[in-house]
């Protein structure tokens, strides 16, 4: 008797079984005629792919980045340093040379020499008994990290971190070819008058592929970038990815002047100093920094990169002065708030709060005051504080340039300012004159008056008569009318507008206040409207100027 196999027993695998088999033979039934008709299915599969619009589309992107990636490789090189061990011979170490190996080993060479480099050898009446020292010729530190090719003639752009220390530095081209590299100039981070973690190299080359820089500023959020560099020892290694922020600080890197192009084109450890690239083949930004999760050091799609328009400002003085030099205004600045915006009849939050003026600064001579609301420096609108900090820092010193300013109602004020030089000194001063203010601020708000001489608290504002002394303590001329500020309450709307202890009220709702009586009056007057805000003419200490300030009056809007 026939009998069916196990497996053709179940209708389901019958089922299955045949289709396999007509797919195999390559039989089409046509529904139309009730026919069999013998195909190639496979290959007619690939010949409809290949002729749809869809799939020219993705070919001819995929050329695209091919040949993209054809162009720039050679132009991007790989570095690498030698730096030789310095014998620690403290007693303030804190670990051990096995200790010290294991954090080699576990985050790297380029990592370990950052943070873990070993100091020059101190005096002798400090050193550790022989018996307890290392080795006299220790093995040297090894790092590897990237560059870019910017001139024909050998120069590198890279990142000062990747050279940083370094006794040797060696270069290898696309092709193989190494050459020994000399350190032109660095911009170091993590001080006051630098701050963007790059560096030049040059090489004895003539004729190398080089990457034209492209415009970083006009980048948009969600267009391709491709990051080539050499992570993990892993030369000429590319990926692909976005921008996925821009104008991003550095204060995470110790990195001042960051404005970092943030992507997600995997960037790992030794792609420093390597290349963000976009699709017309133009450099916009070295790669420099990612942020990590818990312990592990590798790339999770959070990338930054130092923008091509920042690098492009950066590189003649490091190739002409060996440092940068920078611009110098002299001025303590704070956001613009969307309350402060919506007095200045702002779209939205833009320009530079100025919250203090260095005497005798670019700043201070130019007559731009406290309070001043700074839009636009050297015909460049102004976006925020750091945009500022950014354009203030990138123009020439000495160099004469319009600074217009918004003072008081709306006021348009046009200014000339003549830049200074940024430097240790004139920072120092700066800070300087800004604690002696917050000193005085903390002496008023401390002082013992009597109860009838003080206002009680208005919107966050102790106030009392202005007196001679008190004039004199805060710069202000012996006629000049008004209260001063005894006390701001913490988390009050007007410590966050920037009232201070010291400053002078002078107007309240386009009213002059004479003394402590008009000012009591006009505040009754006020609670029972049950204003919400109150507008103030407000003249801060030490002749830093006046400004119009809009406070909340309600306790709730804090």
């Amino acid at each position: 008797m026939f009998r069916l196999s196990p497996t053709l027993r179940n209708p389901v695998r019958v089922i299955l079984v045949l289709a396999v088999l007509i797919v195999a033979a390559g039989v089409i039934i046509d529904r139309d005629t009730n026919e069999f008709t013998l195909q190639t299915a496979v290959g007619q599969t690939n010949d409809t792919l290949q002729t749809s619009k869809d799939f020219q589309h993705l070919e001819r992107a995929n050329r695209a980045f091919i040949d993209l990636v054809a162009r720039t490789r050679p132009a991007v090189v790989q570095i690498t340093t030698k730096t030789q061990r310095r014998i620690i011979t403290s007693e303030r170490r804190q670990t051990t040379p096995e200790q010290e190996e294991q954090f080699r080993d576990f985050f790297g060479d380029e990592f370990f020499r950052r943070f873990f480099q070993e100091r020059e050898e101190e005096p002798r009446e400090r050193q550790v008994p022989p018996s307890l020292r290392r080795s006299p010729n220790p093995d040297p530190v090894r790092g590897v990290g990237s560059g870019v090719i910017v001139s024909d003639d050998g120069y590198i752009l890279t990142n000062n971190h990747v050279i940083e220390r370094s006794d040797e530095i060696t270069v290898t081209l696309s092709n193989g070819k190494e050459y020994t590299a000399e350190l032109v100039g660095r911009d170091a981070a993590g001080t006051e008058v630098s701050g963007t973690d790059l560096a030049v190299l040059k090489i004895d080359a003539e004729g190398l592929s080089t990457l034209p820089f492209g415009d970083s500023d006009q980048l948009e959020v969600g267009e391709w970038v491709i990051a080539i560099g050499t992570p993990l020892n892993f030369s000429q290694t590319v990926t692909r990815g976005i921008v996925s922020a821009k104008g991003r600080p550095g204060f995470f890197s110790g990195i001042k002047y960051g404005n970092f192009i943030q992507t997600d084109a995997p960037i790992n450890r030794g792609n420093s100093g390597g290349a963000l690239i976009n699709i017309r083949g133009e450099l916009v930004g070295i790669n420099t920094a990612i942020v990590t999760g818990g312990l592990s050091m590798g790339n999770i799609g959070i990338g930054f990169a130092v923008p091509s328009k920042m690098a492009q400002q950066v590189l003649p003085q490091l190739i002409k002065h060996g440092k940068v030099e920078r611009g110098w205004l002299g001025i303590g600045m704070r956001p613009v708030d969307a309350d402060l915006a919506g007095k200045l009849n702002f779209d939205a939050p833009r320009g530079a709060l100025v919250s203090g003026v260095s005497k005798e600064s670019p700043a201070d001579k130019a007559g731009i005051r406290r309070w001043d609301v700074i839009v636009e420096f050297n015909g460049e609108t102004i976006r925020d504080t750091d945009h500022l900090m950014h354009v203030v820092a990138a123009t020439e010193i000495g160099k004469s340039v319009e600074v217009i300013v918004l003072r008081g109602d709306n006021q348009e004020k046009r200014l000339t300012v003549k830049l200074g030089k940024r430097t240790e000194e004139v920072i120092a001063k700066l800070n300087s004159e800004l604690d002696k203010t917050d000193n005085m601020q903390s002496e008023l708000k401390g002082s013992s008056l009597n109860r009838d001489e003080q206002q009680e608290a208005f919107a966050g504002l102790h106030v009392q008569n202005l007196t001679p002394v008190i004039a004199e303590r805060y710069g202000y001329a012996s006629d000049e009318k008004g209260v001063v500020v005894t006390q701001v309450e913490s988390g009050s709307n007007a410590e966050k507008k920037g009232v201070v202890s010291g400053s002078l009220i002078q107007e309240m709702e386009w009213t002059s206040i004479d003394d402590l009586e008009t000012y009591s009056r006009l505040v009754e007057q006020l609670t029972n409207e049950n204003k919400k805000q109150v507008l103030l003419y407000v003249k801060s200490p030490n002749g830093q100027g006046g400004a119009y300030v809009t406070i909340k009056v309600s306790t709730s809007d804090r």
